[in-house]
């Protein structure tokens, strides 16, 4: 079994979420335990929109903290809260144990009226940032975008929203999922010029099926290089191609990353332990 911590130039994290149904929590908890055993720096859990799945966020979280002894990440949106709720969220952090969060703005709800959206007592994530460094000793992570976020006019702007949380507490930042690393050199270089000096995961996600470039890929408003949708397009319809072959492109992504300094990265795994393994492996 191929494990990450006997390496100290590199420093991986993996993202899971929790399940959608009740009765998949068992087979979540299977997810959590397959990847645990590679050794990660931590595992993040998202969470809902609007919160949907904050219940289940903590149960996993408490899980990977409190029973793998990884340290866990508990995602934290803040669009549909309150300052109430958001509080009650950090208490319970707290209670279980659970001393890191992931910070962040969050989408919109479908069910969400304009009269909400407009009234929302957080209106940026650095307003959450604030609150919690307020009011708790929680260590606090952040997002940022190395192709923008798609709000921003421009990069600039996106840098200086990502400088401003690193003033008002954040640690240290996990990007958004890019596909060709010239982005994240770029954007790394841009961002240092600034004076951000935290640390940043790089996000990975591997493509292993075609439907991902249609769903998860398409929202996260990532570019897809032309290197990756030759490769969509030679394996549409081979499945089991498609699958190596997007595996194989996050390793070598990976190693690019690792001889250019990039020694975080944060891997999207979406549930699938072995595409974790495979990733490790190949970057050994």
């Amino acid at each position: 079994m191929s494990t990450l911590s006997q390496d100290n130039k590199k420093h991986i994290s993996f993202e899971v979420f929790p399940p959608k149904k009740e009765g998949n929590f068992l087979t979540a908890i299977e997810v959590i335990k397959e990847i645990s055993k590679l050794s990660p720096d931590f595992i993040s859990v998202t969470y809902g929109a609007g919160g949907s799945q904050s219940k289940k966020t903590l149960e996993i979280a408490s899980y990977i903290e409190n029973e793998l002894h990884i340290t866990a990440v508990a995602h934290l949106t803040c669009i549909g809260s309150t300052k109430e709720e958001i509080y009650k969220q950090c208490e319970e952090f707290k209670e279980h144990n659970i001393s890191k969060v992931l910070a962040l703005r969050g989408d919109r709800p479908k069910d969400m009226t304009d009269e909400r959206y407009n009234c929302r007592e957080f209106i940026y994530a650095s307003d959450l940032i604030k609150f919690i460094k307020d009011n708790f000793d929680l260590s606090i992570i952040g997002a940022c975008y190395p192709e923008k976020h798609f709000e921003a006019l421009t990069m600039v702007d996106d840098l200086k929203y990502m400088k401003q949380k690193q003033d008002l507490g954040v640690e240290s930042f996990i990007s958004q999922l890019f596909f060709e690393n010239t982005y994240f050199y770029n954007f790394m270089e841009k961002a240092r010029k600034i004076g951000i000096n935290s640390s940043v995961y790089a996000g990975i996600m591997p493509v292993t099926s075609v439907k991902q470039i249609g769903t998860t890929v398409s929202l996260s408003g990532s570019s897809v290089p032309k290197k990756l949708s030759d490769l969509i397009a030679r394996y549409s319809d081979k499945p089991n191609d498609m699958y190596k072959a997007g595996i194989d492109y996050s390793i070598h992504q990976i190693r690019d990353l690792l001889k250019n300094g990039i020694e975080k990265i944060h891997i999207y795994t979406m549930n699938k332990p072995e595409v974790a393994r495979a990733i490790i492996e190949g970057i050994q």
